[in-house]
């Protein structure tokens, strides 16, 4: 509704990016929570993801670090490229912010961060 108040449409049908493989094969790291996304207390588990999104300058890059008790946003950084440093930027504040007394497993979906 407030797409249409404002007079706004999302774009549909642009081209999506191909990004190029580096020929070196992945490292798959072991699935800790095996799929367990309910835990008892704050900070054991924190899952991380990378979104993108377009814009009139081109994309912007979103990571976000979500602890799965709370299920709030404790961690997040935007940059115009998808590099390392999005991520630490996200893990830092994260970091800054919760202050772990103990180790905290962070998962993700082992995609291109």
């Amino acid at each position: 509704r407030l797409m249409k108040h404002y007079k706004l449409k999302a774009q549909v049908g642009y081209k999506k990016r191909r990004y190029m493989s580096s020929g070196e094969p992945a490292t798959v790291a072991s699935n800790i929570l095996k799929r367990q996304f309910d835990v008892g207390q704050p900070n054991p588990s924190w899952i991380t993801d990378i979104t993108y999104i377009r814009t009139y300058e081109g994309w912007l890059y979103l990571a976000v670090v979500l602890d799965l008790f709370s299920r709030q946003i404790i961690g997040w950084s935007m940059q115009s490229r998808m590099e390392t440093d999005l991520v630490m930027r996200a893990l830092i504040m994260a970091m800054w912010k919760r202050k772990p007394d103990n180790e905290v497993v962070v998962h993700s979906n082992q995609g291109s961060q």
